[in-house]
């Protein structure tokens, strides 16, 4: 309100008329010159004591707290960058594992597989080895058997053949028959 005072007596100064306007508005007023200029000295030393010891500390303040505001949104956004990073890394190792899981499955079924396919074929040799060593055997006891069957029937043969000639040879000619017939059926 001061300054419009101020202005207005400084437009109305080159008129006379006006002058007495103006110290007539001053005297309504009340103002006093001497008390306006203490007002407007203690008015600056308030404000510059005020911006000094109370405005400087609170605007230093507030933009500390604006700085460590923007610090930690900064810092927020690099922790969300590194998550999204370690996300990504999580997944492909994911990835990763699974294709080497796959690989290691892959690998034992085929192991098992050949190890299938070794033990069926040493099994079948195996089977073979036994069954050629029982055609062996049989053919063992084929062969013992058609020479004990041999000498039973060259037993008998010389038994029947003992009986029958018994009542017309002698002694020394069935002993010579017999001797004969055993070296025959030794020899076959």
């Amino acid at each position: 309100m001061l300054s419009h005072l101020i202005i207005l007596a400084q437009a109305e100064a080159p008129h006379a008329e006006a002058a007495s306007g103006v110290s007539k508005i001053i005297q309504d007023f009340g103002i006093s010159w001497p008390f306006f200029l203490a007002q407007v000295l203690n008015f600056s030393v308030v404000g510059f004591v005020l911006w000094r010891f109370a405005f400087k500390p609170v605007i230093a303040t507030l933009d500390e707290r604006q700085r460590k505001i923007a610090d930690g949104l900064k810092y927020a956004e690099e922790m969300k960058a590194k998550l999204e990073a370690v996300q990504q890394e999580s997944v492909a190792s994911a990835k990763k594992a699974q294709v080497e899981a796959t690989r290691v499955i892959d690998e034992a079924r085929k192991s098992a597989k050949e190890f299938l396919d070794k033990q069926s074929q040493e099994a079948s040799a195996q089977a073979g080895e036994i069954l050629a060593k029982a055609q062996q055997v049989i053919e063992l006891e084929k062969k013992k058997m058609l020479a004990e069957a041999r000498t039973e029937i060259a037993h008998l043969v010389v038994e029947t053949t003992q009986r029958v000639l018994a009542k017309e040879l002698s002694d020394t000619d069935r002993n010579r028959y017999n001797e004969s017939a055993a070296r025959e059926l030794t020899s076959i």
